[in-house]
């Protein structure tokens, strides 16, 4: 009976070996034993994926859907048992898996930017995994979704829908990748610089920050902006403004004749800002020019204690020239005419870096400057009147009675022209009229070197004339040597010899010695 229970024992022992390669590992544990074999292996068959994934719904599920590592390329088509072999011991690693050394790029999932640098706890836990429950028994590195909400929070609330990479990446959230060139409303100018929040801005929903992108208005300015015309110049601020600057305005495009203050001639170029200079809403004075223009003339044109406009001489055309007209003038206390009348304004009425019109004299002296200094002689110059010698239509039409002087201009001096004798050589910018002496020296030079007097009217008219320098008038027999006979027929120079004195030669006509002897030998 003894040897009968032992071969019983031993033969059991020996069929079991025959059955069972080895034993199973402590997850399949249970499956031990010879009417279990057929939970995973068909008689006399390989074990079959198909029976593993009856058990390994976590798997089976990902299959379905495409999703994670068993469905990538490098599992796909295997038997499971390539990689999960059995019956190799309790202690037996049958998934081979290191989570520091996993490729996770085999994965549908690869992963890029920042999520290689964060541990993988910071995704696979259990409350990412999105399979059915009933597979999420072994589900420990598995189920997750590639949807970004699986692990973020969706800070939008679904009011941009699911799809986060058309403006985000896995570098960083902020700042995004949408494209506004993509929208409804393209940006342009300054909208391109302004911060998102000014037109997006962030509110409270449903307890959390959430920022407002979907349903901003923007079919008009008004939606964003002010109207601070408050309506009166329409709703198209295109019509003056662009996006570049608010303060960049069409001028070409608003018709300020809308407006008060319809603009003309130079107003047409000028900035807005230059009279708009606080706001483009300012109420502005308009009544007078100078309500935006400084007295150009500080008072000069004040009449009856009231500043005159400049509209009175000025028009939108510009300031210059002036449409004063010749009749105003006229119509004043010193009326133009003669040279006067070409003599711009400025000449007159420009002085000490001023202009002034008021007050500024009406004689000549008052513009022009007395050349004469004190030459003139009061009896000549009544008032310090140029008038009584001078033209208004030219300076050198010289209208002068020299015969009151007392020196008659006769023969070649009625010829001569006043700067001849009233001017020197050497200093032709100094006249002199009343130091200017009446002999005949101050003008000729006495070539006869003192040998008939001083030089006087007195002295030369003895001889000449104001004809010529001939001496017409002299005559030989009133000297002390009458010429008669042959010395009648003798040329002057036979016996007036040329002599020399000092360093000045002359003809010496006044003879000392009156003997034949002095000059027959």
């Amino acid at each position: 009976m003894r040897l009968f229970l032992i071969f019983i024992f031993l033969f059991c022992i020996r069929l079991s070996a025959q059955i069972s390669p080895g034993d199973l590992t402590k997850a399949h544990a249970n499956l031990e034993g010879i009417s279990s074999c057929t939970i995973c292996h068909e008689i006399g068959e390989r074990v079959k994926n198909s029976n593993c994934l009856d058990c390994h719904t976590e798997v089976h599920e990902l299959m379905k859907t495409g999703r994670g590592y068993h469905s990538s390329g490098e599992v796909k088509g295997k038997n499971c048992s390539g990689c999960h072999s059995e019956h190799h011991g309790r202690d037996f690693r049958i998934v081979n898996f290191k989570s520091e050394e996993f490729d996770h790029s085999k994965t549908t999932f690869p992963l890029l930017g920042r999520h290689k640098n964060i541990k993988c706890t910071d995704c696979h836990y259990p409350m990412n995994i999105v399979i059915p429950e009933a597979a999420k028994k072994n589900a420990d590195w598995m189920g997750l979704s590639a949807s970004c909400r699986n692990c973020h929070e969706d800070y939008h609330q679904s009011s941009l829908g699911n799809d986060c990479k058309s403006c985000h990446d896995t570098e960083h959230f902020r700042p995004s990748l949408f494209s506004h060139e993509k929208s409804k409303f393209i940006l342009s100018g300054s909208h391109i610089r302004t911060d998102c929040v000014k037109c997006h801005p962030k509110e409270k929903k449903n307890g959390k920050e959430f920022q407002k992108f979907k349903g901003i208005m923007f079919s008009s300015c008004e939606s964003c902006h002010r109207d601070i015309h408050n309506g009166k110049f329409g709703k198209e601020c295109k019509n003056c403004h662009n996006t570049n600057s608010f303060r960049s305005i069409n001028q070409n495009q608003f018709d300020h004749s809308r407006t008060d203050f319809p603009l003309l001639g130079k107003h047409l170029t000028v900035s807005c800002r230059d009279c708009h200079k606080n706001s483009m809403t300012e109420k502005l004075k308009h009544e007078k020019c100078l309500d935006c223009h400084s007295d150009y003339h500080k008072g000069g044109l004040t009449a009856n204690n009231i500043l005159r406009d400049c509209s009175e001489c000025h028009s939108e055309s510009g300031f210059v020239p002036s449409f004063y007209s010749l009749e105003q003038h006229n119509k004043t206390v010193f009326p133009l005419t003669g040279s006067h009348l070409a003599v711009p304004c400025i000449s007159c009425h420009f002085k000490e870096n001023a202009w002034k019109f008021k007050n500024i004299g009406i004689e000549c002296i008052d513009c022009h400057k007395n050349i004469h200094n004190n030459e003139i002689s009061e009896k000549f110059y009544t008032g310090e009147s140029c008038r009584n010698c001078h033209s208004i239509n030219k300076w050198n039409t010289i209208s002068f009675d020299h015969n009151k002087t007392g020196f008659i201009l006769a023969g070649k001096h009625s010829e001569i022209k006043c700067r001849d004798c009233h001017t020197r050589e050497n200093d032709p910018e100094r006249q002199r009229f009343k130091s200017l002496e009446d002999n005949c020296t101050e003008c000729h030079y006495d070539i006869h070197e003192g040998q008939f007097g001083a030089g006087s009217f007195d002295d030369c008219s003895r001889c000449h004339t104001f004809n010529n320098w001939k001496p017409d008038k002299f005559d030989h027999a009133g000297t002390k040597f009458n010429i008669e006979g042959a010395h009648s027929r003798l040329k002057c120079s036979e016996c007036h010899k040329t002599a020399t004195a000092g360093n000045k030669t002359f003809i010496k006509y006044k003879l000392e010695d009156f003997r034949c002897a002095s000059c027959h030998s």
